[in-house]
C-alpha cells in the first residue's frame, strides 16, 4: 500500500474555499494574463518605453485580481449564490483582459476588424482626457515640486530630516 501525502492546496476544501472548485474560467483568465502581460511587453518595446515600475505596477494589478477572486468566492460562498458571484467576477475580469490584449494588438499594428478599431478609438479619446492612475500616483510620490511665484509673493520650504 502506497502512502501518498496531500497538501492543503490539494484538497477539495481548499478548492472550493478559493475558487470554487471550478478550474476553467480561472485556466482561461490566467492564459489571458500571460497573452496580455506579452503584448504589453511588445507593445512597450515597439514604442521604446519599456519601464520596469509600470511593468511591476501591472504585474501587482494582476495579483490584485486574484485576490478580488478569492474575496468575490468568499462573498459568494457567504451569501450562498452557488458560484454565481464569483463567476460574473471572472468573467469581468476575462472580458478586461481580451479588451487589453486587443488594444495591444491594435498598438502593434495588428490587423484589428474594423468596427473593433472605431471602438477602441471612442475608449482611448475617453482616456486620453483623464490622466491614468499611475500619472496621478507618480504626481503623488514625486518630491519635485515648482510653482512660479510673482512678486509680492513668498514661499517657505520645510524639510524633515528623519535620524
Amino acid at each position: 500500500m502506497d502512502n501518498e501525502t496531500l497538501l492543503f492546496f490539494q484538497t477539495d476544501e481548499f478548492r472550493a474555499f478559493f475558487y470554487s472548485g471550478d478550474l476553467l474560467l480561472m485556466k482561461f483568465l490566467i492564459l489571458l494574463m500571460l497573452t496580455d502581460i506579452l503584448t504589453g511587453i511588445a507593445k512597450a518595446i515597439k514604442n521604446k518605453r519599456l519601464w520596469s515600475r509600470k511593468g511591476l505596477f501591472g504585474y501587482g494589478r494582476k495579483m490584485l485580481i486574484f485576490l478580488i477572486i478569492i474575496l468575490s468566492n468568499v462573498i459568494d460562498q457567504v451569501m450562498n449564490m452557488d458560484g454565481y458571484i464569483l463567476k460574473m467576477t471572472m468573467i469581468f475580469y476575462i472580458c478586461n483582459e481580451g479588451l487589453s490584449i486587443l488594444e495591444n494588438c491594435a498598438a502593434l499594428n495588428a490587423p484589428i476588424p474594423s468596427f473593433l478599431t472605431e471602438r477602441l478609438a471612442v475608449i482611448k479619446r475617453q482616456e486620453d482626457n483623464r490622466p491614468s492612475i499611475t500619472t496621478e500616483i507618480k504626481e503623488e510620490m514625486t518630491t519635485k515640486y515648482s510653482k512660479e511665484l510673482n512678486d509680492d509673493e513668498t514661499s517657505e520650504i520645510n524639510i524633515k530630516v528623519k535620524k
